[in-house]
């Protein structure tokens, strides 16, 4: 599966001066890592945001996000955000904080 490179680069120039952060190709499309726990990705044109576990259900409340269910199985503490949704650079910049602030959170890897 292809992912949105124009939504790539939007994250890479917010994450930009990190140096914590690294990309990787992950489930089809891009991942990028904090410290190397994933904290965000882009799969087709959607986001997919590392909430936890205990951030699941506010993040699923919140405007076009829904479970991530990559194999079939809804995964708790990642949600997908529907790219009408990350449209404006304010609530794509909420979400990659949110993922970061969990990533940044674990112990490297």
């Amino acid at each position: 599966m292809a992912f949105d490179e124009g939504l790539a680069e939007r994250i890479r120039e917010r994450l930009s001066t990190d140096p914590a952060i690294t990309e990787k190709r992950m489930f089809g499309g891009l991942a990028f890592l904090h410290h190397g726990n994933m904290a965000v990705g882009v799969i087709g044109d959607e986001l997919m945001v590392r909430v936890g576990p205990d951030g699941t259900d506010a993040a699923l409340a919140r405007p076009g996000a829904r479970a991530f269910d990559f194999t079939g199985r809804p995964m708790r503490g990642w949600v997908v955000v529907a790219a009408p949704a990350i449209s404006e650079d304010r609530d794509l910049d909420a979400w990659i904080d949110e993922g970061c602030a969990f990533a940044a959170g674990l112990p490297p890897k």
